[in-house]
């Protein structure tokens, strides 16, 4: 038998393609094969670290960057962007400010920047003077209702009122009843302020009137019957607690009437009077003026 012819050949390298295949690579695509993954017996490409200089530098050419790999940058969401804000708008304090959680009320830190705090006592002494004026008035009051503090009595007190001259003493009766210990015991706790003095400022000029009118002339010293020394000192106080507030040691120390009154409080202040003096006419009438200066 004849030998078959041996390969005469090169050797060829492990992992290197046959001319044929080469051939056919070319043939197939119509270009050359650029890419080892064109050729299914191309040979890897080996990183750079490897000895052989064969194959892409894979440590050169893989994309490792978003705009390499075609990706869209990452957008902040809507949260993110808010926070950042609010960091770059107080990038310059360690501790934002805190909001103000009182209802229009300025915060403590505030008023002491700009003096508003520095009140001193002045809180104190108001709630001093509402226990002293809005005590007095339940005193009396509860001796109308009660016989309580050696008072008369609710029975006692209507025929007072009916004796006194007032018309219809049961409604007059209940009227000052109301005035003292509602409009006393509100003034003692700093509730609605600007109507218990009201109230209680309309009861002490009626009392005032009453006691005026008993004899012509004016007799202001406690000691005579119709002195009216004493009405003369609840009215003004109840006109100096309506006019400046109860202060912050009161249930109305977030309204601004409790530190600020202003316009309303001056017109509870007139329409008490007028609430006064309208009661006197319809239910009492005359002149308790009268004697007294120019008032025949």
């Amino acid at each position: 038998m004849t030998e078959e012819p041996k390969d005469t050949s090169a050797p060829r390298t492990e992992g290197a393609a046959s001319p044929t295949e080469e051939q056919s690579a070319v043939s197939s695509t119509g270009r050359g094969v650029t890419s080892p993954y064109d050729s299914p017996t191309g040979v890897l490409p080996r990183m750079s670290s490897d000895t052989a200089p064969s194959g892409p530098d894979l440590a050169k050419d893989v994309p490792r960057t978003e705009e390499e790999l075609g990706l869209d940058p990452e957008i902040p969401s809507v949260g993110e962007q808010a926070r950042a804000n609010e960091a770059a708008a107080y990038s310059y304090a360690s501790i934002p400010p805190a909001p103000n959680a009182s209802g229009g009320e300025p915060s403590r830190p505030l008023r002491r920047r700009t003096g508003e705090a520095r009140r001193g006592t002045l809180d104190l002494g108001l709630f001093v003077l509402r226990l002293v004026v809005g005590g007095t008035f339940i005193y009396h009051g509860l001796q109308k209702l009660t016989t309580w503090f050696h008072g008369q009595g609710l029975d006692n007190t209507r025929d007072m009122m009916a004796s006194g001259g007032w018309d219809h003493a049961t409604l007059s009766t209940i009227l000052v009843i109301a005035g003292e210990v509602g409009g006393g015991g509100l003034l003692v706790l700093g509730l609605a302020t600007p109507l218990a003095a009201g109230a209680v400022l309309a009861v002490i000029i009626d009392a005032w009137l009453w006691k005026q009118g008993m004899i012509p002339g004016f007799q202001y010293k406690s000691s005579v019957k119709s002195g009216v020394e004493l009405e003369s000192i609840l009215a003004g106080t109840a006109v100096v607690l309506l006019l400046t507030g109860p202060g912050r040691l009161s249930f109305d120390r977030n309204r601004g009437w409790a530190t600020r009154p202003a316009y309303g409080s001056f017109v509870v202040l007139i329409l008490a009077i007028a609430a006064a003096i309208g009661t006197w006419y319809w239910l009492h009438g005359g002149n308790p003026l009268t004697g007294i200066g120019p008032f025949k």
